[in-house]
């Protein structure tokens, strides 16, 4: 590592690693800007697609409630409350 990046690493906050933190909750969108969302994720779900955005704990209620599909992998709609875990 050269000097000028372990001065910069040294400045920062502790915990600090220059990467913006991972949303809580994902909506993946659809093949185009006009088409519906799909899916509702957990920010670190596996299954993900590519075409997602974080969303607040609200807004991934909201998608669930009006009817956008959970993953059937990270089961996001267990941690909101809408079905027994």
């Amino acid at each position: 590592m050269d000097r000028r990046r372990r001065t910069t690493r040294a400045r920062a906050p502790k915990g600090y690693s220059g990467r913006p933190a991972s949303p809580d909750w994902l909506l993946e969108q659809g093949l185009n800007r006009n088409s519906p969302p799909v899916q509702v994720h957990f920010g670190d779900c596996w299954n993900k697609g590519k075409r997602t955005r974080g969303v607040s704990v609200d807004e991934a209620r909201r998608a669930i409630t009006e009817g956008v599909k959970a993953c059937d992998v990270c089961r996001p709609d267990s941690a909101l409350g809408f079905v027994d875990g």
